[in-house]
């Protein structure tokens, strides 16, 4: 069950995210090219942060 909530909100935190991304893109008239790279690294470190909660809070107790 926790394992599925867990899941649910990292999708909709990604999501959030890739939102904010878009608008910041958006808002700064950054070219089409260099969003492709932004996005990527942005989904990246979010990924990884999304990892390491899991890791601390499942395989740590």
């Amino acid at each position: 069950m926790i394992l599925t909530i867990t899941v649910l909100f990292s999708l909709f935190y990604l999501y959030q995210i890739n939102r904010m991304t878009y608008a910041l893109c958006e808002s700064r008239e950054i070219p089409e090219e260099k969003q492709s790279k932004i996005y990527g690294t942005v989904n990246v470190l979010v990924t990884i942060l999304i990892l390491s909660f899991y890791v601390e809070v499942f395989l740590a107790t």
